[in-house]
């Protein structure tokens, strides 16, 4: 049994006061796809910030947004991060923010203001539509 116990210890250790994350939301996988309506791709790419419409838990405990970068090939996304690199996005609905250029610079004219606030955008995804396709209106 002696020696057992510095084998079992953590595990003792984790099952009683918890070895996760101090997050209470368990980020879902979310892929997908942005274009113009017309299926045309966003020249120069975008970056994705997707901000929970889930209330907070408390008066401390708020959802995290979520960030991507849009591949300029083919205007893709995938590894979207809310806590930790990939882990995806606090499940639920989420506005969409749309910022041109792959590193969230300021908005450029390849889209249209209206996408680059979180109170006037009209875009919202729902992370249970993964893949997701979200189409904007050319400038």
């Amino acid at each position: 049994m002696n020696k057992l116990l510095p084998a079992i210890l953590p595990l003792l250790i984790c099952a009683s006061v918890g070895c996760g994350s101090s997050n209470p939301w368990d980020p879902v996988e979310v892929t997908g796809k942005i274009t113009y309506e017309d299926d045309s791709v966003i020249p120069g790419g975008a970056r994705l910030y997707f901000m929970p419409q889930t209330p907070p838990l408390d008066a401390k405990t708020f959802p995290r947004q979520g960030v991507v970068d849009i591949n300029a090939a083919d205007g893709t996304f995938e590894y979207v991060t809310t806590y930790k690199y990939a882990d995806g996005l606090i499940p639920g609905k989420h506005k969409v923010v749309v910022s041109a250029g792959s590193r969230g610079g300021s908005a450029s004219s390849a889209v249209p203001k209206v996408y680059s606030s979180v109170t006037t955008t009209p875009l919202e995804i729902d992370t249970a539509d993964s893949p997701l396709h979200i189409k904007i209106r050319k400038p």
